[in-house]
Formats: structure tokens, C-alpha cells, sequence
């Protein structure tokens, strides 16, 4: 029962602070009416084509169309609370934001769902950043234990250099000297974008090919200015723990070293480790506006940056309520681990 009740008291204050996220998104974006501005467009845009594509509105004069259309309009206007005071029209929009109701976008994205331009640039997201983190963990995370356990050797001399050198830098700036090495000068690689010709579906082997090509060099930038972050946080990890009293008291017993790694060392280690790997993998689906944007790669980050030039504010405002379920939802997950893999926190419990 002790362990339920924490459990519920975590989940409400997830979702307290899920709810009072997604309002401050919502007040901010509506600064100026512009969320009040685009519910309205799109009702009107919704019942022109809701009159335009029903047969049984053809025999009316433009008279009867447009008196039924205003009628339409001031249905679904209140339907949506934008007869409402301000105060309470937010609440319509949290409720639609909480719900995923996030309309549709506009002109620019073609008056399509919301929902669905989101869903169809996520995957290019996951591929190319989700993909490089798990590269970085990887290698990241056993070099860093290894430096750890050797620490102020040759080895944990030499990538600690590494590592405050690469992760100082960009990866957009990495990639752009990688762009003129392997495109300008040696031509084995292309500059951008996701594809170089046409195809009907992106799953034929010779798509597949074409994307793993382009893939090349924005994965490159991505690992080579991330796995030394990753290494070094791992080994001042490791390093801090390896000086507790706990550990120094199982090697003045003489614990066998293995016993020692696995049991103190590894085990404590274990919740900020897992920690940085769910925080990195969940950041790593929204993209990376700058990184995307000089590799002309069509993924999350990109459409943001798009949305915000064009005021596009559903979007803006769906990708970031998208953002903060993942964030919330992972965070409860890892209040879960952490009872499993700390004995500190389940004693303090």
C-alpha cells in the first residue's frame, strides 16, 4: 500500500504539472488573439467546405447559403466557447490541447489536421537523433565507466579532451565542416535532405538505401559531438561514487573487485545513468531546429522553426503539448525506476 500511495501522489503531481504547462502554452500563444483568430478561420474555413462538398445545399440561392453558413458559424463558435470571456475560452483551448483536439494548420501546411503533419515529420526525428543518442550511449556510457575506473590514466587523459572539445562544438558547425570534406571536396556523401530522386514508398530497398545515405552525415555530426559529453558524465559519475564511504568500507573488507563494480558501484550509478538516457532519447524526438535546418532535413525540429516564421500557432502549440505528455510520462516512469534501482530512495519511501 506504502508503495501505491507514492505512486498516486507522483502521478497527481504529474498531472498537475502537465495541466498548468500545457495553460502557460496556451495563454502565451494566444497573446494578441491569434489562437482566438485561428479557431475562427478554421470554423469558417471547415463549414465553406462542409456547404461546398453536401449535394443538398446546391439548390440554395447565394442568400439562404449564406445565411445558413453564418448560422453554422455561430453554432459551432459557441460550441467551441468563443462566445465565452477570455478567462474561459482558455479552458476550452487546455481542454482541446489535453484532449490532442489540435485543429488543422494553416495555408502554408494546407489545411491539414494538425495531428497528422506532426505524425508525418516525427519519424524522420526518430531516425536520424534517436538513433544517434542511442550511438552515443552506447559508446558513450561504457568508455565512461572504463574512465571511471581508470581514472587520470592515458586513456581517461586523452578522452576527457576529447570530450570538452567535441561537445563545446555544435553539432550544425560539425556538420558543416562535414558537408565540406565529404561533399564539396571528397563527394562521397550528399549535403541534405532525405532523398535524392522520387519514389512511391520510402520502404523499397533502393529508398531505404537512398535515405541510410543521406542519414550519413547528419548522424556523423550528431554521435561525434555527443558520445564524449556522454563518456565524461558517466566517469564524474562513476568517479563520485567510487569515493563513498560504502565503497571504500567493501574494499577495506576485501570484496573482490567485480562484487565491488557491480554491487556498489554500478547499481547506485544506475538512476542518473538511466535518467540521462530517457531525458536524451525523449529530447531527441523533437529534432534540432539549426542541425536540420543546414542538412535541409525534413524532421520535427524544422517544422517548428517553420511554424514559428509563419505564426503557424497550432503547430507550435501541438508540438510543445506533444513535448510536455513525453516529458511528464517519462519522468513518472523514472520515479518508478528509481525505486527499483536506488535502495536510498526505497528506504526513504
Amino acid at each position: 500500500m506504502g508503495f501505491l500511495r507514492w505512486l498516486a501522489k507522483r502521478a497527481v503531481i504529474m498531472a498537475v504539472t502537465l495541466v498548468i504547462a500545457v495553460y502557460l502554452t496556451v495563454v502565451i500563444a494566444n497573446m494578441g488573439g491569434l489562437v482566438d483568430e485561428i479557431v475562427m478561420k478554421q470554423i469558417q474555413v471547415e463549414v465553406s467546405e462542409y456547404l461546398r462538398t453536401n449535394p443538398r445545399f446546391a439548390n440554395m440561392t447565394l442568400e439562404e447559403r449564406e445565411e445558413y453558413r453564418q448560422r453554422l458559424i455561430e453554432e459551432r463558435m459557441r460550441a467551441r466557447g468563443l462566445d465565452k470571456p477570455l478567462l474561459v475560452r482558455y479552458f476550452y483551448y487546455l481542454r482541446d490541447a489535453l484532449t490532442l483536439n489540435l485543429g488543422r494548420t494553416g495555408k502554408p501546411f494546407g489545411q491539414r489536421r494538425v495531428w497528422d503533419v506532426i505524425m508525418e515529420r516525427l519519424p524522420w526525428s526518430v531516425l536520424l537523433f534517436t538513433t544517434g543518442t542511442v550511438i552515443n550511449a552506447a559508446i558513450g556510457i561504457p568508455s565512461g565507466l572504463y574512465m571511471g575506473r581508470r581514472a587520470l590514466s592515458k586513456f581517461d587523459r586523452g578522452m576527457t579532451l576529447f570530450a570538452i572539445l567535441t561537445y563545446s562544438l555544435p553539432a550544425w558547425f560539425v556538420g558543416m565542416l562535414l558537408i565540406l570534406v565529404f561533399y564539396f571536396y571528397l563527394g562521397w556523401f550528399p549535403a541534405g535532405q532525405l532523398v535524392s530522386g522520387m519514389y512511391k514508398s520510402y520502404w523499397t530497398p533502393e529508398a531505404i538505401a537512398d535515405i541510410m545515405w543521406h542519414t550519413a552525415l547528419p548522424l556523423m555530426s550528431w554521435v561525434i559531438t555527443g558520445f564524449g559529453g556522454w563518456a565524461y558524465t558517466t566517469r564524474n559519475i562513476v568517479i563520485h561514487i567510487t569515493h563513498e564511504d560504502y565503497v571504500l568500507v567493501a574494499k577495506a573488507k576485501g570484496a573482490p573487485e567485480s562484487l565491488i563494480v557491480r554491487r556498489y558501484i554500478l547499481r547506485p550509478a544506475a538512476p542518473p545513468i538511466v535518467t540521462m538516457i530517457a531525458l536524451a532519447l525523449i529530447a531527441s524526438w523533437t529534432g534540432a531546429i539549426i542541425t536540420e535546418t543546414v542538412f535541409q532535413w525534413p524532421g520535427l525540429g524544422q517544422l517548428y522553426w517553420w511554424a514559428i516564421s509563419v505564426q503557424e500557432t497550432s503547430l507550435v502549440i501541438g508540438i510543445t503539448v506533444i513535448y510536455a505528455y513525453l516529458l511528464v510520462i517519462t519522468v513518472f516512469v523514472l520515479n518508478i525506476l528509481y525505486g527499483f534501482l536506488d535502495p536510498r530512495i526505497k528506504a526513504a519511501r
